[in-house]
């Protein structure tokens, strides 16, 4: 990897040549990419890809997966983000680069924590899925090949002699396997259809037809992906002591590209007698509860002050509003007004960036609030669908007037590990909607599109639902807030360039040097052993 100033001659490649580096629209990213990229094109894929993989996990909660509809609303979201989708589809050199860099830029990312290795494998494994689903059938061999899987399709004779055996033990189930490829695969590498009795075997090896060996597929992708997860992970000390790629890093993995939902232009749009009926109609559950528990003890721990205070600046609150509510509930809870004053106020001035870096902090998204400090004893922040024990979520739902078939639905989706779209259901269900139109991902987003909805507005407007660390907004000196997707490095130059051969590599990466250069010759082979 290399980070230079200068800008570098990109290798122009002719279509044959570009064929062989990228010979079919899904892969199995074996091999790491190898030339010079800008780290605003760096960043721009890597937000692309984000938003492809929300899309997909919010497509695959709320369509069965393989249905038209589900195949059609994925396709036109890859093809509207410039991936690539499709085997027979001129000009795939670009899209199929993208979709190879940017998978790679999201490991480094996406590798820092067991949730976040677990969202990235489900969604890349959804999108596999898709691809290989239109996948052409005389492409799948060479896919196979190309992918290290050593699953060759029977010949005709061998297929007819085994057809009736095979038919009957087909997880797919009346299939014609004339119009079907029949693959000859290990045993081992079949254990799932066979724990399932999906599958025919014989002398140790498993007969799939194509309608099947998807799963087989899918589970040797998770494997290698996992194990390379795993090995991206011993990178990451050495990554990050880079300033320029920490903190874009630690962006990516809560990137957040849809409304700003900072305080600006909402100060002073709600009173504090208003607090009460607001969080009965329209906070989200995980600030409901917190302002339950103060309302009832007169006291919330930092982590519940933070969470909660930021939620109320961006709805509105004012720094003069925050400083009387909280003092109002500490004193109710015998505090001494002279010890609020003292201990709690510059931590509330603090976060309306009035007092230390004078950094006008942001309100919590649902990925900062699922995925951060995470409540402890005697705590009541977090996310009520990813921290609170399900039985106490179903007894927390029924005191919120929500059905037993609501809640049933809500607690299959969190069992699901689906806490965004859980919450989403919640609002539907609350505001009596089918669907409410938008992919929620933040409390403040929750708090507005109620209120619209309330109000007999329009329609909520569709934004693409992307994960969010909420960041530190420059003060009155900073510059201005891009519109578009924020940047972890808010000044980057389009000429600097990062050489992305060996971004995988764990730990022989050597210290950066002041020439902003760093030879990783060689870390390439270190990656793929």
């Amino acid at each position: 990897m290399q980070f230079s100033g200068n800008k570098r001659r990109k290798l122009k490649l002719a279509g044959d040549q570009k064929n062989a580096c990228y010979p079919h629209s899904l892969q199995f990213y074996l091999q790491p990419p190898s030339e010079n990229v800008s780290l605003i094109e760096f960043e721009n894929m890597a937000v692309d890809r984000l938003k492809l993989l929300k899309v997909v996990e919010n497509l695959g909660v709320s369509y069965v997966k393989g249905t038209e509809q589900y195949q059609n609303k994925l396709e036109s979201e890859i093809r509207k983000l410039k991936f690539s989708y499709r085997e027979n589809l001129e000009d795939e050199y670009e899209p199929r680069r993208k979709d190879h860099i940017s998978h790679f830029i999201l490991r480094l990312a996406y590798c820092q924590s067991e949730d976040l290795r677990r969202w990235f494998i489900q969604q890349e494994m959804d999108l596999l899925r898709f691809r290989f689903s239109i996948l052409p059938k005389d492409k799948i061999q060479s896919f196979l090949k190309d992918s290290h899987l050593q699953f060759e399709a029977i010949s005709d004779a061998e297929k007819t002699h085994r057809d009736q055996d095979i038919i009957a033990s087909s997880s797919s189930g009346g299939i014609k396997l004339d119009l079907e490829l029949v693959y000859k695969v290990p045993f081992a590498d079949a254990l799932d259809l066979f724990r399932g009795r999906k599958v025919y075997l014989e002398d140790g090896f498993a007969y799939v037809p194509s309608k099947d060996i998807v799963a087989i597929v899918l589970n040797e992708f998770r494997a290698k992906l996992s194990k390379a997860l795993a090995l991206t992970t011993r990178s990451l000390p050495t990554v990050q002591s880079d300033e320029r790629l920490q903190p874009l890093l630690n962006h990516l993995s809560h990137s957040y590209t849809g409304q700003d939902y900072s305080a600006q232009g909402n100060s002073g749009k709600i009173s504090l007698d208003q607090i009460d009926s607001l969080a009965a109609k329209s906070f989200p559950p995980c600030m409901r509860h917190l302002h339950r528990v103060l309302r009832e003890s007169h006291h919330l721990r930092h982590g519940g002050r933070m969470q909660y205070g930021l939620f109320l600046k961006g709805i509105g609150l004012t720094l003069e509003q925050a400083l009387h509510f909280w003092k109002q509930e500490f004193v109710k809870g015998k505090m001494d007004p002279d010890k609020f004053d003292k201990g709690y106020s510059y931590n509330i001035r603090h976060s309306y960036g009035k007092e230390g870096k004078r950094t006008d902090y942001t309100p919590f998204s649902c990925m900062k609030i699922i995925l951060t400090n995470p409540p402890g004893q005697g705590d009541y922040h977090g996310c009520p669908f990813r921290h609170s024990d399900p039985e106490l979520l179903k007894q927390k739902l029924q005191s919120y007037k929500v059905s037993p078939a609501g809640i049933s639905e809500i607690l299959d989706l969190v069992k699901g590990s689906h806490y965004q779209v859980a919450c989403q259901k919640y609002f539907e269900i609350i505001h009596k909607v089918d669907d409410c139109g938008f992919s929620l991902n933040h409390p403040n987003q929750f708090f507005f599109e109620s209120q619209r909805m309330l109000a007999g507005g329009k329609d909520p407007k569709k934004e693409p639902g992307l994960p969010e660390t909420p960041q530190p907004r420059p003060g009155a000196a900073g510059t201005p807030k891009a519109r578009e997707a924020p940047s972890a490095l808010p000044a980057l130059s389009s000429s600097m360039e990062v050489d992305l051969e060996g971004l995988e590599a764990p730990s022989a990466l050597p210290a950066l040097n002041p020439s902003m250069e760093v030879d990783l010759e060689g870390l390439e082979a270190y990656f793929s052993s």
